[in-house]
């Protein structure tokens, strides 16, 4: 689907010296768990292409469900339609797309199989239009110049592989429109929408496959390793040059203009010398490229359009102090629904009109939390022991001094993502509780280069785990962390990151949480989602090859290795969740109990990967504030 995301993050957040790390000294409000993690009164505006409506999520039943309201009368209660009840899950995001007409995904019970479903927001009918059981759909592409049909891929025909229809929104007629041939991963389509280019892999090399017209048969335009990537973020404005992010060559990705006649990259847009660029946003309305982003501690945006820039500039005059993010427009872009935020709020919504210049304010995301209150999150870096250098972010609890702190470290999911400067709700509640919380992004993390990402092949539970703890003996060095009183928290790879930290230094940690993590990579890699089975011999290339890395991979699997754990330990696991079985946390947990060790095991029936669903969230965070404070008393 082409969403664009507009993110305009208004200054560069500069490194601190970790000299200068200082709390306030002031009292803090100690606020309620669940004002952190309660549902927003509304949330996720929306503005139709026509500009005669908004939708926006509010709770029904305890649900996320989508409503609509005439933009005439916004600031009122006026005119307002609940037009989705979805009682069992929220709706996990919508979109217009047309005025009268609204798409939104669901699944089941978190097993990510998702339905795309259209509700008529003038008559309330609504449309499965993927009803397979046990199928996932995503929308490929919204198909904004054509009210009637949008481009869905799923996986009904083959589970591993997924094929694009064209389906009618109204009736909910599917046509197929490209059958994949077996080893197609992506679909690109252009402007118009029709299918163009393509990627497939076969385990390791990558290919980019392009036609010129959807009459044409695809062809094999290059092929690289997987550690290179040349991958389509646009195209010119008449469909003829394709924009690519590339690191063919160089070792972070750029923007670069690319001709399929001669399969190279042509004209560099952009570079940055600390991080990949990998974006580039698209103004239908001007059909002209706007700006590209760039992330080395705080996103911040990079113009290449004179207009964009200016509305910007407006926005920043009105809106300082925040960041802003454009989340939706009218077809026209003279409407726009902008978000406000930054590390300590979630912010407001607003709707801006750019030919006035007029903002009106729709909401504030948690009205429950003084901003005021809530702790910064800073930038910081430290060097690991083979002297590559992490980034990561650092919050420290306010009212107290920044010494001898309890403290939560909190590695990210992926492997292969990053951690972002911004508001983070568990973060501010951990820190609301007076613990300091360390984020790190540890080699093969995203966006800081191929040879930051290929430092992480092969090294779960290794070096990638070092440079976890080298983290925390940062901390302990410089006198932030109470060296007894650390804890580990994570989700998926984050939460085998906990349980492999208390493995491989079971004396560093005095808690360990555990969200839906691996524990042993043996059955993971034969558990993963069918769709993955493309991929899995690039997987073994970059995590671990079951047979010729045998030992490696039973030295780095947690619960082949539970006689080592004895640090107090909290498991929480959905029952559907596709990813990260749930048979990762049974083996776990049986291990431990077998041998006495301290283990508390939350089971959500309703859940995939990670819980969705607030009470299973409230029970989650309350049992976890708990835990860590029983084991993270001052002693």
């Amino acid at each position: 689907m082409k969403f664009t995301r507009w993110l305009l993050a208004l200054t560069s957040a500069s490194l601190i010296a970790t000299s200068a790390i200082t709390a306030q000294a002031q009292p803090v409000k100690q606020y309620p768990l669940r004002d952190f993690f309660k549902k927003p009164e509304q949330t996720s505006f929306r503005i139709s292409p026509d500009g005669k409506a908004l939708g926006f999520m509010q709770p029904y039943e305890t649900r996320m469900n989508i409503f609509v309201q005439p933009i005439d009368k916004v600031g009122t209660k006026a005119g307002i339609k609940r037009v989705t009840s979805e009682t069992a899950r929220d709706i996990s995001g919508y979109f217009f797309k047309t005025a009268t007409q609204v798409l939104y995904v669901k699944d089941f019970g978190g097993d990510e199989n998702f339905h795309v479903v259209a509700v008529d927001v003038t008559t309330g009918a609504i449309k499965d239009l993927t009803p397979h059981d046990g199928v996932r759909a995503n929308i490929l592409d919204a198909l904004e110049d054509d009210e009637d049909h949008i481009l869905v891929t799923h996986n009904k025909r083959d589970k591993k592989i997924f094929d694009v229809y064209r389906i009618n929104i109204k009736t909910g007629e599917e046509k197929l429109a490209a059958q994949n041939p077996g080893n197609f991963t992506e679909w690109v389509t252009d402007h118009a929408g029709k299918l163009r280019a393509a990627i497939s892999t076969d385990g390791v090399n990558t290919s980019l496959f392009y036609r010129d017209t959807e009459a044409d048969a695809f062809k094999p335009l290059l092929t690289t390793n997987f550690r290179e990537g040349v991958t389509p973020v646009g195209w010119s404005a008449d469909n003829a040059l394709m924009y690519v992010s590339s690191n063919r060559g160089r070792d972070k990705s750029a923007l670069f203009e690319f001709d399929p006649k001669t399969a190279k990259e042509g004209k560099l847009i952009y570079e940055h010398p600390e991080v990949d660029v990998s974006s580039l946003a698209w103004s239908r309305a001007r059909k002209v490229y706007t700006y590209t982003t760039v992330d080395v501690d705080k996103e911040v945006p990079v113009f290449f359009d004179k207009e964009s820039e200016r509305i910007y500039k407006s926005l920043q005059a009105k809106l300082g102090g925040y960041d802003i993010s454009s989340v939706g427009a009218t077809k026209d872009e003279q409407q726009m629904i902008v978000a406000t935020y930054n590390d300590r709020t979630p912010g407001a919504r607003y709707l801006y009109d750019v030919k006035a210049d007029k903002l009106t304010k729709l909401a504030d995301i948690n009205t429950a939390i003084a901003e005021t209150d809530m702790a910064e999150m800073k930038p910081v870096k430290y060097t690991a022991r083979d002297g590559l250098v992490i980034r990561g972010y650092l919050t420290l609890p306010k009212g107290v001094a920044a010494k001898n702190l309890p403290v939560i470290i909190n590695p990210h999911g992926g492997p292969w993502a990053r951690d972002q400067w911004g508001y983070n709700r568990e973060i501010q509640f951990l820190a609301n509780r007076g613990y300091a919380v360390l984020q790190m992004n540890f080699r093969g993390s995203t966006g800081f280069g191929r040879k930051f990402l290929e430092a992480s092949f092969k090294q779960w539970g290794l070096s990638m785990q070092d440079d976890i703890t080298d983290g925390v003996e940062w901390l302990v060095k410089e006198g932030i962390a109470d060296p007894k009183r650390v804890a580990i928290y994570g989700g998926s790879y984050g939460g085998y990151a906990t349980l492999m930290g208390i493995t491989k230094t079971p004396d560093l940690y005095a808690a360990a949480v555990d969200y839906v993590g691996v524990s042993n990579m043996f059955s993971f890699m034969n558990t993963i989602p069918p769709y993955w089975k493309p991929m899995l011999e690039m997987f073994t290339e970059m995590v671990g090859d079951p047979e010729k890395d045998k030992a490696q991979l039973t030295a780095t699997s947690p619960a082949l290795n539970a006689e080592k754990i004895k640090t107090p330990l909290f498991v929480a696991q959905g029952a559907k969740d596709p990813r990260v079985n749930k048979a990762e946390s049974d083996q776990m947990v049986e291990a431990l109990k077998k041998r006495g060790t301290d283990v508390d095991y939350m089971v959500k029936d309703n859940e995939g990967h990670g819980f969705r669903n607030q009470e299973n969230q409230f029970d989650f965070y309350e049992a976890m504030e708990k835990f860590l404070a029983k084991h993270l008393k001052k002693v």
